[in-house]
């Protein structure tokens, strides 16, 4: 693996030097040369006559075509800046406002220019994103864009609770995603893997704050750009980055109960030629939860079993990304950035079993606590290239990646007052990205792509149990648990695609090979065995506009759906002392063809969004549980050990409905409706046990968003997800409620947000499960009640998005 990271740098440094040659660079800072004057001014706002902190004044050297000079006003919008003598252009920029121009001013002495009155830039409002009053949506020809606008449900909340707002996405109450119900979804951060998302995704998207998306991408039918993981399809999360002159950003703090805190920053600072960007957050959070199992086994002789569990979920930690870009020249531009991201938990779990005797009628109680600790930690470097090329809309981009994560857990299991078991689990992984991208116009209407990725991977994982010995009440350790697990898995990947469009109708044809090397090594044993599989992943998107505001879609794409390290670990590990989770390492990935047909059609004030979709996957990868044969004995009773663990099966068949509608009569109502409904089929069994599944699914959700008097605004969000049934579970329908009040403060440079989770305190699963030798029902709670929090924004250089008349529902079809 070392290889990759001096040949990469090689390359990279290669590349730099051939496309980073300046053609009239622009320097944006103050100048080398001895400054002789003193210029001085001051900023205010036209309408307002408010001075306006942080505008930047420039002055131009015409002969040298370069900026000398330049400097930012103060709090008073007051600026004094030392100049050397000569001739400029001088301006006077801020963001979203009209720039003024001073031309061939003779600077010879020490001077004040005086007031300049700068007023608003309407057609560069439209432009800004940053604080965007409203959440927006865009059909392209492969994705659906969602521009995050002000969502009150979800201020001074996580990603996790941005992309529960999101149609066609929904996150459980473990922080689990999933799109149109399929859970094997590929969460990319700026189109990239992402030490943001790290070794565990859903812990990585509760910490990372809301306030740092910009948008999210909802790509159902991939091109062949994307890498082909994911059989549900891709969720691209873009992060706010300014790109406008100057110092820009906001800070957010919350607070809430159960006990949160949090603070978290957007920072932006833009030259001519560099770009300083920083997202920041840290995060404290505790998360009650309930799970509650009634077990009744159909032979006599074993008893009921009873189990109530309760914890505490506690998180917290920091997490940034912070880089620089720098604009070389018009044409080329470098950005490097780091990621660290170090959040701790204390999971604090207590569980009360309770054991009928049939035959006696006596019960039996027990306590079994099992703390957990756990340390992650990962830092990430990522180096950017693009180069355009003059007039052509040609572009060539490189980016390389490098990543480590570490991730530690500890945890101690007391049955009843004694300490029985010590379990330690550290996870260490390195990842290197590399990656190279070229696009081709071809006449007016057509484009040309091509491309390059290699993900290399190296996971290793220490998992050791030591349990108590009852004769010398010492600890020993477990050797049919304790293991150490090497998982290597490199990817290389081309593709084509071309694109063009005629008339009403456009199309986007590729293909993309991608080659996947495993190995798995365990010193342990000695066991050592290597994969090598490559596949053809055809993708067609196209597009017919029969007007305006109507068209319709269609989509093709295959995708595969890889094993995961732990999916192929065959060392056992244990939830408890009757269940064991053991991998399979002879996985082989699931490969699954999807099908889209999409209709966008706006009228008056409505916007509709719907699609017919069908999926048809092999090689699925199905988890079964089975009995070992081996025995436990608790409080003297003899219960069998179940294995669970994952194997290939046979087929699945998935095949669905969604729909999307947007209501916007007025500027202060808006409403937003998603309905998804689909049907599942999976054909197969296993060592004489039957494992299909026919199960028909559909969930619905609705935000309604409406401004009271005295301009406080008001959103509700519904989610319903209704009930399910296959051979094995009922699962009964699950109504969830959250809601928000939020008003705009000084002048709307803050607001103020109140919001509530689960008003109506009835997110809870309830499942009834019929097995041959068993009945049981169960109830989990995962955010254990309502959640409440209050936040406060305040917004520095940054103007609100302004509203166009007419359809608030600035929706389109691009290519």
């Amino acid at each position: 693996m070392n290889k990759f990271i001096p040949s990469s740098l090689v390359l990279l440094f290669s590349i730099f030097t051939m496309y980073a040659q300046p053609k009239n660079t622009k320097i944006s800072s103050t100048s080398l040369i001895l400054k002789d004057v003193t210029i001085t001014g001051k900023v205010l706002d036209k309408e307002t006559k408010e001075p306006l902190e942080y505008a930047t004044v420039s002055f131009l050297n015409k002969q040298k075509n370069k900026i000398v000079a330049g400097g930012i006003t103060d709090i008073n919008g007051v600026f004094s800046i030392p100049v050397p003598k000569g001739v400029y252009d001088i301006s006077v920029e801020y963001i979203s406002f009209v720039t003024q121009t001073i031309p061939n001013k003779k600077i010879i002495s020490n001077t004040n220019l005086g007031v300049f009155y700068l007023e608003i830039d309407l057609e560069s409002l439209d432009e800004v994103e940053i604080i965007a009053e409203r959440t927006t949506v865009e059909i392209k020809l492969d994705k659906k864009i969602y521009n995050v606008g002000k969502d009150l449900t979800v201020s001074g909340g996580t990603v996790s609770d941005v992309l529960d707002n999101v149609p066609s996405v929904s996150v459980d109450g473990e922080g689990n995603v999933a799109l149109r119900g399929n859970d094997n979804v590929r969460i990319l951060i700026n189109g990239k893997p992402s030490g943001l998302v790290g070794l565990n995704s859903t812990d990585a998207l509760k910490q990372l704050p809301a306030e740092s998306i910009e948008k999210v991408e909802v790509i159902t039918s991939p091109s062949a750009r994307y890498e082909a993981e994911g059989t549900a399809g891709i969720l691209n999360i873009i992060l706010r980055r300014s790109k406008l002159l100057g110092l820009n950003g906001s800070i957010t703090a919350n607070v809430g109960h159960p006990d949160a805190a949090g603070l978290s920053g957007n920072i932006n600072y833009r030259t001519r030629n560099v770009n300083f960007f920083s997202t920041t957050s840290y995060r404290y959070n505790e998360r009650l939860g309930h799970w509650y199992n009634d077990v009744k086994y159909n032979d006599i002789n074993t008893p009921d079993l009873d189990e109530k569990r309760d914890w505490i979920d506690i998180r917290k930690g920091i997490t940034t990304n912070t880089g620089m870009e720098w604009y070389i020249n018009d044409l080329a531009s470098l950005t490097t950035g780091i990621v660290y991201r170090n959040n701790n938990k204390d999971d604090r779990s207590i569980n009360n079993l309770i054991q009928l005797n049939k035959n006696t009628g006596t019960t039996t109680r027990n306590l079994r606590l099992n703390p957990e600790l756990g340390d992650n930690e990962t830092i990430q470097y990522s180096v950017n290239f693009v180069k355009n090329f003059e007039d052509s809309d040609q572009k060539l981009t490189f980016d390389f990646q490098y990543e480590d994560t570490n991730n530690d857990q500890n945890s101690i299991v007391n049955f009843n007052s004694v300490d029985t078991e010590m379990v330690a689990n550290f996870e260490d992984q390195t990842n290197i990205l590399l990656q190279s991208d070229y696009v081709l116009p071809i006449g007016e209407k057509s484009q040309f792509e091509i491309g390059y990725r290699g993900d290399f991977s190296n996971n290793t994982t220490d998992f050791r149990v030591d349990t108590l010995n009852v004769n010398t009440n010492m600890f020993d350790v477990n050797k049919n648990l304790t293991n150490i697990f090497n998982f290597k898995q490199y990817l290389t990947a081309a593709y084509i695609q071309f694109g063009s469009k005629m008339d009403k109708f456009s199309y986007l044809l590729g293909l993309r090979l991608e080659n996947t090397r495993t190995t798995i090594d365990q010193p342990t044993t000695g066991d050592f065995k290597r994969k090598n599989l490559t596949g053809l992943f055809p993708t067609v998107n196209l597009n017919y506009k029969m007007s305006e505001d109507e068209s319709i879609t269609l989509g093709y794409n295959r995708r595969l759906r890889r094993p995961r390290g732990f999916m192929l670990n065959p060392f056992p590990s244990r939830s408890s002392i009757a269940n064991v989770f053991q991998g399979n390492p002879d996985l082989d990935p699931t490969y699954t063809d999807r099908f889209e047909v999409g209709y966008l059609n706006r009228f008056n004030k409505f916007t509709l969004s719907s699609a017919l979709y069908y999926a048809h996957s092999t090689n699925v990868m199905t988890f079964i549980s089975r009995r070992t044969g081996e025995t436990v004995i608790i409080n003297d009773e003899e219960f069998p050990v179940i294995e669970r663990g994952p194997v290939n099966l046979a087929t699945a068949n998935r095949y669905g409905f969604e729909f999307n509608l947007n209501y916007s009569p007025s500027r202060k109502w808006r409403v937003n409706t998603d309905f998804n409904i689909f049907k599942f089929r999976r054909d197969g069994n296993f060592e004489g046990i039957e494992l299909g599944a026919d199960n028909l699914i559909w969930s619905a959700r609705l935000t309604n968003k409406l401004t009271l008097p005295y301009k406080v605004d008001w959103q509700t969000n519904l989610n319903y997800n209704g009930p399910s049934e296959d051979a094995q579970n009922n699962r009964k329908g699950r109504l969830s409620t959250n809601t928000a009040f939020s008003k705009d403060l000084f002048k709307d440079k803050a607001s103020i947000a109140f919001n509530i989770i689960d008003v109506f305190n009835s997110n809870i699963s309830m499942n009834h499960i019929t097995a041959e030798t068993f009945t049981a029902y169960q109830e989990i709670q995962f955010r254990g009640g309502r959640i409440y929090n209050v936040s406060f924004t305040y917004r520095f250089n940054q103007q609100k998005k302004r509203e166009r008349s007419g359809n608030f529902d600035s929706d389109g079809v691009e290519m």
